[in-house]
C-alpha cells in the first residue's frame, strides 16, 4: 500500500484513466449540506487566496485493461463524484454562454482533461463509472437537460452547483482555481494488500455504512474484479430490489430464523460475517442462492403480493404492514418456505396468517407486553415440527403452540380480549391501530368492501363521536342526570365511535340531527357500520350498552380465538428451579426450560446453556467481559500465590 499527497485535479487527470466505482460500493448519496460545505470552502479558498485545502483520502486499486488503466475506488467515491458534477456544471455553463471564462476554451479543457476520452468509444467515453443505478443518470448529464433524471442524486447535486455558481457570482477563473487547490492523500493498494480488511478500517465507525452496505461489500469483496459484476447481477441487485433496499432488516430476520437469536440493529454485519465463516466457509455461492430464496420470501411481505393466487392472503399481508409490526418476520418467512418447499399447503398458509394476525391484535388490545415476542417467533416453527418431528398437522400444532403459551406470551382468550374491548380507549390509540380496527369491522364478512386505510389516510373519513368529545346543553338534557358519569366512560370507547365523512357538519348537534342530516347524515350513509346507528331513536346509556354488545360479538367473529384438537404426546416432566437449593438433576435428562416466561425445547444441557449465555449476552454483553476478567484475576492471585509458597 503506497500513500501520498497529491491535488485533487492532478489526480483526476487522464485521457487513459477511468474511475470505477466497484458495484459493492453504495449508490452516490452526498446531501445538499455536503455539498453546500464543499462550495462554502471553495468560496474560503478564493476569498483568502489559500494554496492548498485539505478534502481528504482517496484509496483506490490500480488494474490495468489494456490502454487504460481502470482506478477502483475502494474508498472516496463520494468526494470524486462531487467533485465530477461541479466540474461538470462549470463546463456546461460556459458552454451553455450563460457565464464567462477569462481562460480561453476552459470548457474543453474541463472534459477532456477530467470528464471525457474523446476519442473512446461512446459507452466508454465517460472517466467516472458509478453503480449501475448510477450510471444512466451520470450520462444524461452529458447530454439534453430534457433528459436529466431528477430523481437521482446525481441530477440534484449537479443542480446545486450549476445553480450555485449562476447566483454566487464568483467568477469562474477563481472557481476552477480553487478546485485545483484540494488536496488529497491518494492511497494505492498493492496486488497483496487485503481490500476488504482495509475498508473495514476505513469505514469502522459505522458511520457512513448501514449494516447492509457492510454485508454487500463483505460479500463481493471477497470476489476477484471482473466475478464482481457477474455476482452483483446474479444475486445482490436481486437481493437490494426484493429487500427494498432493506438489506439490515431482511439479514437480521435471516439470522434470526438461522441462529435463533436477534443480532442488535447496529450489529446484523459482525453477526452475519461469523455466521457466513462458520457455516458456509466453503462455498458462497450456495449462502447467496440461499440468501436470494429468503429475500424473496421477505418480498412478499413487504410487497402484500404473496403469488399464490389468494386474495384473502395477500389482503392479511397488507393488515399487517399497515399494523406496522415485523417481529412476526421471520416466523412468516419460514411459513413460505415450508409452502415452495410443498409441505404446507395454501390454505394452511391463510389460516396460519390469519391466527397470526389474531394473536397480534388480540395481544395490543389487551396491552399485554411484546418485549418476549422476538423470542417467541424465532423459535416457533422449530418447536411446532419438534412436537412429532414432521410438518403433518402443522396448523393444528401451531395453534396448541400459541394456546399453550402463558404469561407475557400468551394467546388473550375471548373473555379476556372481551373485556379489555369493551373497556378499552378505543380514541386514544395509535393511528395506525384505530385504522386497522375500522377497517376490519367495515369490510369484515362482505366482497364490497370500501378502502378503509386510504380515506384515513387523506381524511376524507375520520372518527366520529356520536355522544360528542364535549357535552352541549342538549346533550346534556338527553343523556339525564347521570350526564357526566355516562360521557366520562363512555365518549372513547368503541360503542360511542364510528366513521364519518363529514365530522365538521356533523360535529356536536344532537344525535337526530347527526342521524337525519341530508348530507353526511347517518341514514344516509354508505357505510355499513353506520346503518344500526340510523334506526336508533335516541342515543344514550341503553343504546351505548347495546351497541358495545353488538360490536364485542362482532369482534369475536373477526379476531376468533382458535380451537385446536391436537395435543402432543408427552411424558410426564418433573419441574425444578435452579435457585432451589435441594434440587438435584444429577443423571436427568432437560426436555426444556423457561427464561423469562417463555419455555423453549432442548436437546440437552449444553444446548439449554447456549441458548441461556446467547439470551445473557444479547441483554448485556459486559458479563461474559466481567466473568472473563474475574477469572482473569483469580488465575493472576493463585499463581502470586504458587510463587510466594514456592518462596
Amino acid at each position: 500500500m503506497k500513500g501520498s499527497e497529491a491535488m485533487m485535479t492532478a489526480f483526476m487527470e487522464g485521457t487513459d484513466k477511468r474511475y470505477v466505482i466497484p458495484v459493492y460500493q453504495r449508490k452516490y448519496d452526498w446531501k445538499y449540506e455536503n455539498c453546500r460545505q464543499l462550495f462554502n470552502d471553495l468560496k474560503k479558498i478564493v476569498k483568502e487566496g489559500s494554496s492548498k485545502h485539505f478534502f481528504g483520502s482517496i484509496v483506490s486499486a490500480v488494474v490495468p485493461n489494456g490502454s487504460k488503466i481502470e482506478y477502483l475506488i475502494i474508498d472516496g467515491q463520494q468526494r470524486l463524484t462531487t467533485i465530477t458534477l461541479l466540474l461538470l456544471a462549470i463546463s456546461n455553463l460556459i458552454a451553455q454562454g450563460k457565464i464567462a471564462s477569462t481562460e480561453d476554451k476552459l470548457d474543453e479543457q474541463i472534459n477532456q482533461r477530467f470528464l471525457i476520452s474523446p476519442w473512446a468509444s461512446d459507452d466508454d467515453r465517460i472517466k467516472l463509472r458509478p453503480v449501475k443505478s448510477d450510471r444512466i443518470a451520470l450520462s444524461k448529464l452529458f447530454g439534453d437537460i430534457e433528459d436529466y433524471d431528477y430523481s437521482s442524486k446525481l441530477t440534484i447535486n449537479y443542480q446545486f452547483f450549476y445553480d450555485a455558481i449562476l447566483n454566487e457570482k464568483i467568477p469562474v477563473t477563481d472557481l476552477y482555481s480553487a478546485i485545483g487547490r484540494l488536496e488529497i492523500i491518494s492511497i494505492t493498494l498493492d496486488k497483496e494488500d487485503n481490500a476488504q480488511l482495509i475498508f473495514e478500517s476505513l469505514n469502522s465507525t459505522g458511520l457512513a455504512l448501514t449494516e447492509g452496505d457492510k454485508i454487500r461489500n463483505y460479500v463481493l469483496m471477497r470476489l476477484a474484479p471482473q466475478k464482481q459484476n457477474e455476482y452483483y447481477d446474479k444475486f445482490w441487485a436481486k437481493i437490494e430490489k426484493c429487500t427494498n433496499n432493506d438489506v439490515s432488516g431482511f439479514v437480521r430476520d435471516y439470522l434470526s430464523i438461522k441462529l435463533q437469536v436477534t443480532p442488535k440493529q447496529n450489529d446484523v454485519y459482525g453477526a452475519f460475517k461469523h455466521y457466513a465463516e462458520s457455516v458456509w466457509s466453503v462455498n458462497f455461492d450456495n449462502l447467496l442462492t440461499e440468501l436470494l430464496r429468503y429475500a424473496r420470501f421477505f418480498e412478499k411481505l413487504l410487497t402484500c403480493k404473496s403469488g399464490l393466487n389468494e386474495n384473502k392472503l395477500d389482503n392479511c399481508l397488507y393488515r399487517l404492514m399497515r399494523l406496522e409490526i415485523t417481529v412476526q418476520r421471520p416466523f412468516l418467512m419460514e411459513i413460505l418456505k415450508l409452502n415452495q418447499d410443498g409441505k404446507i399447503s395454501t390454505d394452511d398458509v391463510l389460516k396460519i396468517f390469519l391466527i397470526t394476525e389474531n394473536f397480534l391484535f388480540r395481544r395490543n388490545i389487551c396491552e399485554v407486553p411484546t418485549n418476549a415476542l422476538t423470542k417467541l417467533f424465532w423459535n416457533l416453527n422449530k418447536e411446532i415440527i419438534r412436537f412429532d418431528k414432521n410438518e403433518s398437522n402443522y396448523v393444528s400444532k401451531f395453534i396448541y403452540a400459541l394456546r399453550s403459551k402463558k404469561e407475557s406470551v400468551r394467546f388473550p382468550d375471548d373473555k379476556e380480549f372481551r373485556a379489555a374491548l369493551s373497556e378499552k380507549q378505543v380514541y386514544l390509540m395509535r393511528s395506525k391501530y384505530k385504522a386497522y380496527l375500522f377497517e376490519r369491522i367495515e369490510n369484515y364478512g362482505t366482497i364490497e368492501t370500501k378502502d378503509i386505510f386510504s380515506h384515513l389516510d387523506n381524511n376524507n373519513y375520520t372518527i366520529e363521536h356520536i355522544m360528542p368529545q364535549h357535552l352541549t346543553p342538549a346533550w346534556t338534557k338527553s343523556l339525564g342526570k347521570n350526564a357526566i358519569s355516562i360521557h366520562e366512560t363512555w365518549q372513547h370507547r368503541l360503542a360511542n365511535l364510528t366513521l364519518t365523512g363529514y365530522n365538521p357538519k356533523l360535529s356536536n348537534n344532537t344525535f337526530v340531527e347527526k342521524r337525519d342530516a341530508k348530507e353526511g347524515g347517518f341514514k344516509v350513509s354508505g357505510l355499513k357500520m353506520n346503518q344500526k346507528i340510523a334506526t336508533k331513536e335516541n342515543w344514550g346509556l341503553e343504546e351505548l350498552e347495546e351497541r358495545n354488545e353488538e360490536m364485542l360479538d362482532l369482534a369475536m367473529k373477526i379476531w376468533p380465538y382458535p380451537e385446536t384438537s391436537f395435543s402432543p404426546n408427552e411424558k410426564e416432566f418433573d419441574t425444578c428451579s435452579l435457585d432451589d437449593e435441594n434440587a438435584d438433576v444429577t443423571g436427568r435428562n432437560i426436555a426444556k426450560y423457561s427464561y423469562l416466561s417463555t419455555e423453549q425445547p432442548v436437546t440437552s444441557w449444553i444446548d439449554m446453556f447456549e441458548h441461556i449465555i446467547k439470551a445473557l449476552h444479547q441483554t448485556d454483553k459486559s458479563v461474559l467481559i466481567l466473568l472473563l476478567t474475574i477469572k482473569k484475576t483469580i488465575n493472576t492471585l493463585l499463581h502470586t500465590f504458587l510463587i510466594m509458597d514456592l518462596i
